[in-house]
């Protein structure tokens, strides 16, 4: 198969459903993995010591991270050596497309010429590049296990008013259908992102008072990323969410309704018994009333297919089925790439956070929730920050340069110390420099005294500041200029001048006083 990069909560979902005792084909099959790919991370993760025994919690950041590390290849284009191999011969290729001829044949007429390649990435070449594929007749599909299938479709109502916004702006249903019953749930939205997404699914399983098994979404963007037929890329988001409710993603193909038919037939049902000809105050109001359509109108038909009350087959033989209900509210995280810059930071929701200084001009993924920030380095977890608001700034001194940590931090502590190891009258002049109210602000002072000490000595240095505070004098341009006019030895010179007499002077002996005279 062609290449790509492989997310880290792609190889987490390889290895969960490896830990629960999946099968490898069944594993590359559903999570559009190459089947070597996931042999390749389960031997990977059973030589780190995780054991397939349904215990996920072994499957941690580090874990994920060392297996990344193993075994994922450093290819940075897109495609391998034998996509590339195809490329001179798209336009040959094409032409058989166009007469017809299957996969399998043109792999034999390449050969012949060759070019030998396997067999899913030709049939992919000949899909994304040469046409091939035609539509075929459609058949019923068996509606499966009680509980175990959900389809799920955006469907666009209509307009409904917005006070928020002072009009009415376009609602979108998001449709959920269990296949084995046909009950629905309607969730009304102004937005189709992940978020507005995840809130209807956290919305459905309250309703339906359970998790399916499977879920089966329309290619929505929140959900997919990169449609294909045989491999469609999930968003890591939506990807992490599913994990942590249990469920297994099986995103339909693109224009291909029959791979969700349950749901396709619903979309237009609730837009035309549920919406038309209704007048709804907010949103709000219309996601009440659409709920009580879902259980008494909708959940209580007839339906046309079953011959059965929807809601009546989904509570006697689906719910009791389903996987526990959520208890706690999702924590939706966002995923970023970020830029390393050259202060060592990344900023992560106009927020800064730091890493390491050896990561600088590199792109990082990071993974954010309401409390943590977690960032990752070719799928090595490399960081964790506590989530600070916009504006601020989360630095962890051991990612800065040693010798500048102390002014970057602000560190007056560690300056006094540097001081004061290079000598007591040093270390007491600092302390003078520092001892006001706002000592940050003399943090280059001492450091220019630092500076003295390299460049003339620490002994000399010591002398200048010695005599300095004798003479209660704390400037650093002082001891500057002592040393280079080698004065901090010297002795003071003695007062030169002559004694003036005073003017008005009076003799000493007009003050005295007589003992026998009154």
């Amino acid at each position: 198969m062609g290449y790509r990069e492989v997310s880290v909560i792609e190889v987490r979902e390889v290895l969960r459903r490896w830990v629960l005792g999946e099968g490898q084909r069944s594993i590359a099959r559903n999570t559009g993995v190459d089947r070597k790919t996931v042999r390749r991370y389960v031997e990977a993760a059973t030589a780190a010591g995780v054991a397939a025994n349904g215990d996920v919690a072994q499957l941690d950041d580090a874990v994920v991270g060392v297996v990344c590390l193993a075994v994922r290849p450093d290819r940075p284009r897109g495609h391998g050596a034998a996509w590339e191999a195809l490329e001179p011969h798209a336009e040959l290729i094409k032409g058989w497309v166009a007469d017809g001829l299957t996969v399998v044949k043109i792999g034999d007429l390449l050969r012949r010429r060759g070019v030998a390649v396997p067999h899913r990435t030709l049939h992919r070449f000949a899909v994304e590049r040469c046409g091939y594929g035609k539509r075929r007749d459609t058949v019923r599909v068996a509606d499966g296990e009680p509980g175990a299938e959900l389809q799920v479709d955006f469907g666009r109502m209509g307009l409904v008013p917005d006070p928020a916004a002072g009009r009415s702006r376009v609602a979108h249903a998001l449709i959920f259908t269990a296949c084995y019953s046909r009950h629905c749930f309607v969730w009304l939205t102004f937005r189709q992102t992940t978020e507005a997404v995840i809130d209807g699914f956290e919305a459905a399983w309250a309703f339906f008072a359970g998790v399916f098994k499977v879920v089966v979404p329309d290619n929505m963007s929140p959900i997919v990323v990169e449609a294909d037929a045989c491999e469609p890329r999930l968003t890591d988001a939506f990807v992490e969410y599913s994990q942590a409710r249990g469920f297994v993603i099986d995103a339909a193909r693109v224009r291909s309704p029959q791979d969700k038919p349950r749901v396709e037939r619903t979309v237009p049902y609730v837009r035309g018994n549920f919406f038309a000809g209704e007048a709804f105050a907010d949103l709000a109001d219309a996601q009440r009333r659409a709920e009580q359509w879902c259980r008494e109108t909708a959940g209580m038909r007839v339906h046309g297919t079953t011959q059965l009350r929807p809601a009546e087959v989904f509570a006697a033989e689906e719910q009791p089925l389903l996987l526990p209900a959520p208890v706690l509210p999702y924590d939706l995280p966002s995923y970023v790439t970020a830029k390393v810059h050259r202060d060592r930071h990344i900023e992560v929701g106009k927020a800064l956070y730091s890493v390491p200084g050896e990561l600088i001009g590199q792109h990082v993924s990071v993974r954010a929730d309401s409390k943590l920030v977690k960032v990752f380095s070719r799928g090595e977890l490399i960081k964790v920050h506590p989530r600070v608001a916009p504006g601020k700034r989360q630095t962890d001194a051991a990612d800065l340069p040693s010798e500048k940590t102390a002014y970057a931090m602000r560190d007056i502590d560690h300056l006094r110390r540097l001081a004061a190891n290079e000598g007591d009258a040093i270390g007491t002049y600092a302390d003078g420099l520092l001892g006001g109210p706002l000592p940050w602000t003399k943090m280059r002072q001492v450091y220019r005294l630092l500076g003295l000490v390299k460049k003339w000595g620490a002994a000399r240095v010591n002398t200048a500041c010695t005599r300095a505070l004798e003479a209660e004098t704390v400037d650093v341009g002082l001891i500057e200029r002592m040393l280079v006019r080698a004065t901090e030895n010297a002795e003071a010179p003695p007062v030169q001048g002559t004694l003036v007499p005073g003017r008005f002077a009076r003799h000493p002996g007009e003050f005295a006083v007589g003992g026998g005279e009154r």
